[in-house]
């Protein structure tokens, strides 16, 4: 099994820093019974597919990057699909072999010797001239769509929540450690996930341990950025200061609309 290392958004490496603050309306804090909805919540985590995809693909429509395919330059290899599976960093490879096992002979079975060859680096040998344009083909199918979201959720998606709801935080929390999954992995690195949430923990409690929500949440994204910042790729902050914060500022703990914001310049909005 292949542990992802740290992950890069696409368009971080394009971003102009220094993106101006979003407002937005003063929401009162959600009730016990609001608060206990789920980043899992169907309509919760349509949100959330949004909100990743808003900052690694510059849309909200994130179903149309099945296909996606390139390589940023980022020291990574091929960054594809929904959630940025990279060849260098083994969740690639993971996504294929599922979807070799689900679908014998696949049009990307082919290229497994490849992509075990490639992990750990940035080279393409073995998988050009061809992949990009089978990847795209193998997109078209709903099993590879499906081995996408399914992969999605085993690495990035399942793991926030779970440990969200066992530090007693809302959707809006839940999301914060989903998208920094997303792009930090979870390895054993000094920035990844775990490693970002221990740092939050030297300076405030989760409410499972008697903390103040609003409160450790603020001190999870001081140590999102530190770890933003750790990497010339992530220097532009923006999805954590003109998104996640605003929610935050705004006491919108559990990711009610209207939302709006801005990741690298560009508005969104969920109505």
């Amino acid at each position: 099994m292949h542990t992802p290392h740290i992950r890069t958004s696409r368009r971080a490496l394009l971003a102009v820093i220094g993106a101006s603050l979003v407002a937005g309306p003063v929401l009162a804090t959600q009730s016990a019974s609001a608060a206990a909805i789920g980043l899992d919540d169907p309509a919760k985590k349509e949100i959330a597919m949004k909100l990743v995809s808003s900052a690694e693909n510059s849309s909200l429509d994130w179903k149309a990057q099945y296909r996606y395919i390139e390589d940023i330059g980022d020291g990574r290899g091929y960054t594809a699909g929904i959630i940025g599976f990279c060849s260098g960093t083994g969740d690639m490879l993971d996504l294929v072999e599922l979807y070799a096992r689900r679908n014998p002979g696949n049009v990307l079975a082919r290229y497994l010797p490849a992509l075990r060859q490639v992990d750990g680096t940035d080279s393409h040998q073995g998988l050009d001239p061809g992949f990009p344009g089978d990847w795209a083909r193998a997109a078209q199918d709903p099993a590879f769509q499906q081995a996408q979201n399914d992969e999605r959720d085993r690495v990035y998606f399942n793991p926030a929540v779970r440990q969200g709801k066992s530090d007693g935080i809302g959707v809006l929390g839940q999301f914060t450690y989903y998208d920094a999954i997303v792009m930090h992995g979870d390895g054993g690195d000094s920035t990844g996930f775990s490693s970002i949430r221990r740092r939050a923990l030297t300076t405030a409690r989760p409410p499972a341990q008697g903390g103040d929500e609003v409160t450790y949440l603020n001190a999870f994204l001081d140590a999102r950025v530190w770890a933003m910042k750790q990497e010339e790729a992530h220097e532009d902050t923006s999805r954590v200061d003109t998104a996640q914060r605003v929610f935050l500022r705004n006491r919108n703990l559990n990711l009610n609309t209207p939302l709006d914001w801005k990741v690298y310049g560009d508005s969104f909005h969920i109505g």
